[in-house]
């Protein structure tokens, strides 16, 4: 699984997605801080990885577009650091594995998750 995380999650998210063997980058690393979502889009679905974001535009692009991809892993939680929701996010992604490398939205808080296909 390849992961690009928004900007709005810490780059810390790097090394727990690369501790699960997976490849990961935030975006601070490779574009432009204040690019608009639609260019994370591009680049994550040209590049193969999922987005990682905790924030609700990506699926509104998604469903405004009826994309079947690029995969968007959205976490709705207030805490989203990798200490305090690192375990559920990984057991999440192990879980829904498939379905994002297939097309999908997968959301996940604290006491339940959802998986939506793409296109929505």
């Amino acid at each position: 699984m390849k992961v690009l995380i928004d900007m709005n999650l810490s780059p810390e998210w790097v090394s727990i997605f690369k501790n699960e063997g997976w490849e990961a980058v935030h975006w601070s690393a490779i574009g432009v801080q204040s690019a608009p979502d639609t260019i994370l889009m591009r680049w994550a679905n040209e590049n193969g990885h999922i987005v990682f974001t905790h924030d609700l535009d990506f699926g509104a692009i998604l469903a405004a577009t009826r994309a079947d991809s690029p995969s968007v892993f959205q976490v709705r939680t207030q805490d989203v650091m990798p200490e305090v929701i690192g375990q559920l996010v990984v057991a999440t992604l192990r879980k829904f594995s498939q379905e994002l490398n297939d097309g999908a939205i997968v959301t996940v808080n604290e006491t339940k998750d959802k998986v939506r296909i793409l296109p929505i």
